[in-house]
């Protein structure tokens, strides 16, 4: 699937707290909660190259270009590397002693490392941290830089699960989202994936310019008939900062889109997929754990450049920012100094953050797990719930809150019923 952080409000523009990021004894000074447990904590690493900027792209991603006649080889693999395991040395105070339950290699195209790479990266990984036995270890690929037998290297490297960025099946369309691989290299690329993997990923996107409903259909059989076990789909929005947001391009009316979504539910559906999040559907016992981590208000580590972290400690929840560009965050680290910002949530803005991710998932949360997550009790979200209640957009019980399917169309309104005071 597409790289997939949790959502979260905009971050600070300061560096207040950056000068004691890996400093334990500072976040583990006494504070405003008190947290009984911590929350599973999951490991993402950020490989920020690709071949080509995609046009509606607004994550950290930078294409490769070489500047220098010892950049013509290639991307920096073993220096780059070289940073991670310096940036998670740096870090391993904030997390000593805890199991990583799962791994995400995310990017930019992370297929672009070659399987030797990643599987010396997760050699350092594995090192230095105690990881589950049955961790889910994932990595993005593109199907534009997919070679016959480089899936199974990857797997032998030990990655578990793959996410493969199809996008779309229809050539037109992937031109004009800038993909550099077409129909024929997409579908052979899943099929090396279902080959050589136990469980994988098959992303789409929809409400794509010049789409049909038509169209959508096509796309659609074409994931199916491939049989993947999990299906991420994103509708395409024109994100500031990217060249669509310059130049945009003609998208197709809110209710068609509406209508694309509502025929994906029904076609996974009939094929035995649910809908457990809102951009995902999978068959039982192939939902995305390291997703589902981030949804819950787990705790992740993330190293690599623009990678960002949430973790918890006995007092606080903290949020940090590693340095976007690559060159710069690769210097920083190996100075072990990777972090450019890092700040405490508020107790304030704890209800709208855990709301912001829990509220994706179909089964909504629980209300002990609220607690256990937040250190807050349930009367800072009761306000909010009663309103959310009788506009129909959750459902609750004496356990459990979740969404309606009215609730999960509309998630913005409902995450916003639960920002702070005067937002």
């Amino acid at each position: 699937m597409a790289t997939v952080f949790p959502i979260q409000p905009a971050q600070p523009t300061g560096q207040a707290g950056a000068v004691q990021a890996n400093d334990v004894l500072h976040w583990m000074r006494p504070g405003p909660l008190q947290l009984a447990a911590l929350p599973p904590l999951s490991l993402y690493i950020h490989l920020p190259w690709c071949l080509r900027k995609c046009p509606y792209c607004d994550f950290n991603s930078h294409e490769w270009r070489a500047t220098s006649a010892a950049d013509a080889e290639g991307i920096p693999e073993a220096a780059y590397i070289d940073s991670l395991v310096a940036d998670l040395d740096a870090a391993l105070p904030l997390i000593w002693g805890r199991t990583v339950h799962t791994i995400f290699i995310g990017g930019g195209t992370p297929s672009l490392f070659s399987p030797q790479a990643i599987d010396r990266l997760l050699g350092d990984v594995r090192a230095r941290l105690k990881l589950a036995p049955d961790c889910e270890i994932t990595l993005e690929a593109n199907p534009g830089t997919f070679e016959r037998n480089r899936f199974r290297a990857y797997r032998a490297a030990g990655v578990t699960r793959l996410s493969v960025g199809v996008q779309s099946f229809n050539d037109e369309h992937l031109t004009a989202l800038g993909r550099v691989h077409d129909r024929a290299q997409a579908i052979a690329a899943v099929e090396e994936a279902a080959s050589a993997f136990d469980t994988f990923n098959l992303d789409l996107m929809y409400a794509l310019p010049g789409q049909t409903l038509e169209h959508l259909e096509a796309d659609l059989s074409q994931a199916l008939a491939l049989a993947p076990p999990h299906i991420s789909v994103y509708h395409l929005t024109i994100e500031p900062n990217t060249w669509f947001a310059k130049f945009p391009p003609t998208l197709p009316e809110d209710d068609i889109a509406y209508a694309m979504l509502d025929r994906i539910t029904e076609r996974t559906s009939e094929r035995g997929m649910s809908r457990y999040e809102v951009s995902a559907y999978a068959r039982e016992g192939h939902q995305c754990a390291h997703n589902l981590n981030y949804w819950q208000f787990g705790d992740y580590l993330g190293i690599g450049a623009g990678a960002h972290s949430k973790l918890s400690f006995a007092h606080r929840i903290v949020r940090q920012v590693r340095y976007r560009e690559p060159r710069l965050y690769m210097e920083n680290a190996r100075a072990g100094a990777a972090v450019s910002q890092s700040d405490e949530v508020s107790l304030a803005d704890l209800p709208f953050e855990f709301m912001l991710n829990a509220l994706r998932l179909k089964a909504g949360f629980t209300l002990p797990q609220f607690s256990e997550r937040t250190g807050l009790a349930m009367t800072s979200i009761q306000r909010g719930l009663e309103e959310a209640e009788r506009k129909g957009l959750v459902a609750r019980d004496l356990f459990r809150v979740w969404p309606t399917e009215r609730g999960l169309d509309f998630l913005s309104d409902l995450q916003t019923l639960f920002l702070p005071d005067g937002d």
